[in-house]
């Protein structure tokens, strides 16, 4: 278990600010609100889909070798119960992370202050769709498959130390991109905590305080946990590689 540093701290700050930046002018420009002129507008998830994939893929490929890389409180909870960051490390992580986020959506609403349609999806503020009939438990489990796929990534492509590091940045931002493509059209596809705190607080949009620690923090955190927990357990059992070769990510 390695010490992290002000590099690492700084690392997750800048991370954080930059994919929730990407994320939420990706969102402000493609997400329309519907209205009079047009009540079914199309949306293309794909293309918010690829901005995910992009934007981790460029932050893994360049910082992981500072911070590991997680911009994401969820998978530093995970990754701090498999003594892969120092508790006192982890909770600067979480602190820097959530900074990062707030910053990147105030930089948001300050390009797109102008822009209409980005005040009406609340510069990218994540919240339970009406398809789901903002049913609470079902805005969970989406937000836990989706973490929970991103995790699994996360365990496989970069903590395994089997793994081929070299693609690893690549599926990780992969397995983000899928499940945004997938799920945004139902919670928004937030999967990390400080990426939905972030444009929140921003845009004063929390969709009701409790579903939203429910959906967006609580889910998250209990999928990274499920997630590491089995790959730990499934791949590094008895008659394995012990998951104390786990090494830590980045």
């Amino acid at each position: 278990m390695e010490d992290r540093g002000p590099a690492a701290y700084i690392a997750e700050f800048v991370g954080t600010l930059l994919l929730v930046l990407f994320i939420c002018l990706a969102v402000s420009a493609f997400v329309t609100v519907a209205d009079a002129q047009n009540p079914a507008p199309f949306i293309d998830f794909s293309v918010i889909g690829l901005v995910h994939v992009f934007i981790l893929f460029v932050l893994i490929q360049t910082l992981a070798v500072a911070s590991g890389a997680h911009f994401n409180p969820a998978v530093t909870v995970a990754l701090t119960v498999l003594k892969q960051l120092k508790p006192s490390d982890a909770v600067i992580y979480v602190l820097a992370q959530i900074a990062g986020a707030v910053a990147g959506a105030l930089i948001c609403k300050l390009l797109l202050k102008e822009f209409p349609n980005a005040e009406a999806v609340n510069f990218g503020a994540v919240g339970i769709s009406d398809r789901l009939d903002g049913n609470l438990g079902l805005g969970m489990l989406a937000e836990f498959i989706g973490t929970f796929l991103l995790m699994f990534a996360i365990m496989g492509a970069a903590v395994d130390p089997r793994a081929d590091r070299a693609v690893g940045p690549l599926a990780i931002g992969a397995a983000l991109g899928l499940g945004v493509m997938v799920i945004a059209p139902l919670t928004g596809a937030g999967f990390n905590p400080a990426r939905a705190i972030g444009p929140a607080l921003v845009s004063g949009e929390w969709g009701g305080a409790g579903d939203f620690i429910l959906a967006y923090l609580v889910a998250p955190v209990l999928a990274t946990l499920a997630a590491a927990m089995a790959y730990a357990n499934i791949f590094f059992a008895p008659g394995g590689k012990s998951r104390e070769g786990m090494e830590p990510v980045g």
